[in-house]
């Protein structure tokens, strides 16, 4: 079986943004901690049972909304119970999203003490004007007090998030903003484009963004920024120092199996190969959650047709590509399922094969859209 990981999902945080698609809620009062804890455990242990979980977890990701909202002693005791319910592996990855408006030297160093042992802080930009374009509720000041923190907290493996393309930003504005973000010494930066995504305040009311080719420029001159700095690309928009990459994401995009507990998460779990390969689902209002954790969730197996797209269109994302052998063990499918588009593309110099590994060729990592749509009609 691939190796399993372990979703968290805490939905509340301080305030919407107008570009946000994920399930968060803004707070209006005290979030109920204590009951959704419990809601958590449960939903970890209803999971457990009825997919007759027994690998080990070998990473946590708990994201959001803005999980720093919660307390240290909610962590101490989730983690604490987790441990109980299921095996985790001895170099256990536990990461956890934070906004930099919520930090707090003594908390996060609590934080530390439990066995969190990596941050994914949401900077975004250190330029006080796009933050507020953004919609953010902290400041540069308080991106830069954030990265301050995690190293006196005692993270010395921690992400700072940043976005590109973004209303109103200047010619300059993305470099700016990654030689800012390298000069506090992260050991990881995500750097994505901002996307208008659908049922979105940006969406319905779309704002004044760059053209396609100045973003593409700036783009390549960070990237360029970044590889001089030994943050090495390994993934479309994730860059790492040397032995820094997120092991949680990497297991996302090599089409490994995950448990997702909490409004809204989302999971995958082999349980056998290729035809019940299971994508999990939980209810997205926090309140109806925390009233039944599984009624109006479930689970659907992921179609033998739709396997080969479904794992080129994570594992094309890595740099490093994908084996033969990788897509045999993870989805019980021949390789040849993945014909003719695998030969179409290597053809087309779009993908490269060397040493059993096939992987983007620049043009087609500048064209990836293009690569996926190839492999939509793949037989299985």
């Amino acid at each position: 079986m691939p190796p399993l990981s372990l979703y968290i999902h805490i939905p509340w945080c301080i305030k919407k943004c107008p570009y946000c698609d994920f399930n968060s809620h803004a707070v209006k009062a005290d979030t109920p901690e204590v009951e959704y804890i419990d809601a958590l455990l449960d939903d970890l242990a209803i999971d457990i049972q009825q997919y007759a979980v027994n690998r080990p977890i070998g990473s946590i990701f708990i994201g959001g909304g803005t999980p720093s909202l919660f307390s240290p002693e909610s962590f101490h005791r989730l983690l604490t119970s987790i441990g109980q319910q299921v095996a985790l592996a001895d170099n256990l990855e536990i990461t956890l999203e934070a906004n930099p408006g919520t930090f707090e030297i003594n908390k996060f160093a609590e934080f530390r003490s439990l066995g969190i042992n990596r941050l994914s802080i949401g900077v975004q930009s250190f330029n006080d004007t796009l933050l507020q374009k953004l919609g953010r509720v902290h400041s540069g000041k308080e991106a830069l007090r954030a990265a301050e923190c995690a190293h006196q907290a005692g993270f010395d493996n921690f992400n700072l998030d940043l976005m590109f393309g973004l209303p109103d930003a200047g010619p300059d504005s993305s470099r700016i903003d990654i030689e800012t973000a390298i000069n506090q010494n992260p050991t990881h930066i995500s750097f994505y484009q901002l996307t208008l995504e659908p049922n979105t305040y940006f969406h319905k009311f779309p704002p004044k963004l760059p053209d396609d080719d100045a973003i593409f420029s700036e783009q390549k001159v960070c990237q360029t920024l970044l590889a001089e700095r030994g943050y090495q690309q390994y993934e479309v928009s994730a860059y790492s120092r040397p032995g820094f990459q997120c092991r949680h994401n990497l297991n996302y995009w090599r089409f490994g199996d995950y448990l997702g507990i909490g409004a809204g998460a989302h999971g995958k779990l082999s349980l056998a190969l290729p035809n019940r390969i299971m994508r999990t689902f939980k209810p997205k209002s926090p309140e109806q959650y925390l009233r039944d954790t599984h009624k109006n969730g479930g689970s659907d197996p992921i179609a033998r047709r739709d396997l080969p797209l479904e794992f080129i269109m994570n594992h094309l994302r890595l740099k490093q590509g994908f084996t033969a052998a990788g897509y045999q063990s993870t989805t019980g499918l021949a390789v040849d399922t993945l014909e003719p588009a695998l030969s179409a593309c290597l053809k087309q110099h779009l993908l490269i094969c060397r040493d059993d590994h096939y992987y983007c060729s620049e043009q087609g990592w500048n064209f990836l859209d293009s690569v996926l749509e190839k492999f939509c009609c793949a037989p299985a």
